[in-house]
């Protein structure tokens, strides 16, 4: 929602001073559809030459992501660090292998059943599973671990900031194709220099036209929104964090309450459950 309300107050405060000042809305209108012709479809353009099929795929699903912003409030951190527990205590006090049955097949766990939202998240499920199998299989030297670990979540967060970046190179891009279109505009206007005043000025102003609308698309609408992206793509890769420290933390021998608190730690400070909050949830695996 806050997305929608900033775009409709930036129009009204762009546009709507404008015609308090005495502006006319009839050159932008007679303008508008030829210069976001020229001005989108440029982008457009370039904006398939730059991705791959899948990054372009990629860009279009992260839409969904500016406008609804992060997928995880307090109570899936919360739901995330219980979970955890379990695994984490379990493994503390009947040792790695009764792990199995739940990093095997985690959609038969009755722990995973108890968290739908983690046992259907793909990329949260697979990290906290592949790096418990590799405890299982001897690899429990912490420091290897977490380095692992770090590698892994700085290439997913890599590969998910390609949308950003892809919005912001087409926004940075469309200044530019705006004076194109108005250098086409100019073109045009001075193919018709014999015209009277009133015409060439209604020419120059369709020209003009180009370059705002290439300014106020880039840092109006792209820009902001590829800022956005980026924004929730970092608040989201806190969740992968969360596991990461729980699980090294456990690997350096720390009890589960330790472990469990040194990630809620890393959660972002928005959704961060008190003390008291983790101590109750976690209390209440137990029943």
């Amino acid at each position: 929602m806050l997305v929608i309300g900033g775009q409709i107050f930036l129009f009204v405060c762009v546009l709507g001073s404008y015609l308090t000042a005495g502006g006319s809305m009839e050159p932008l209108i007679e303008a508008v559809p030829f210069e976001m012709w020229t001005i989108g479809g440029a982008a457009m353009g370039t904006f398939l030459m730059a991705n791959s099929m899948t990054g372009i795929k990629h860009t279009l699903s992260g839409f969904g992501k500016i406008m609804k912003g992060g997928a995880f409030k307090k109570k899936d951190y919360i739901d995330l660090l219980c979970l955890l527990f379990f695994l984490v205590r379990l493994a503390s006090t009947k040792g790695t292998m009764a792990l199995e049955p739940h990093i095997e097949k985690p959609h038969d766990s009755p722990a995973f059943q108890k968290f739908p939202k983690i046992m259907n998240n793909h990329h949260a499920s697979a990290l906290i599973c592949d790096y418990l199998r590799m405890v299982g299989m001897n690899a429990d030297d912490p420091n290897q671990i977490e380095d692992v670990m770090a590698r892994e979540l700085k290439k997913n967060l890599n590969e998910e900031m390609h949308p950003a970046h892809a919005l912001q190179s087409m926004a940075d891009a469309l200044p530019a194709l705006g004076i194109v279109a108005a250098v086409l505009g100019v073109i045009k206007t001075m193919s018709h220099i014999d015209q009277p005043p009133a015409i060439l000025g209604a020419m120059i102003g369709g020209a003009l036209t180009g370059t705002f609308l290439g300014v106020l698309l880039a840092y109006g609408m792209v820009g902001p929104c590829a800022s956005r992206l980026k924004g929730v793509v970092e608040e989201e890769a806190a969740y992968h964090e969360v596991i990461r420290a729980v699980l090294v933390t456990h690997l350096h021998g720390n009890a589960p309450q330790v472990s469990v608190e040194s990630g809620r730690k890393m959660v972002p400070s928005e959704h961060m459950p008190s003390f008291q909050e983790l101590e109750e949830a976690v209390q209440a695996v137990d029943h």
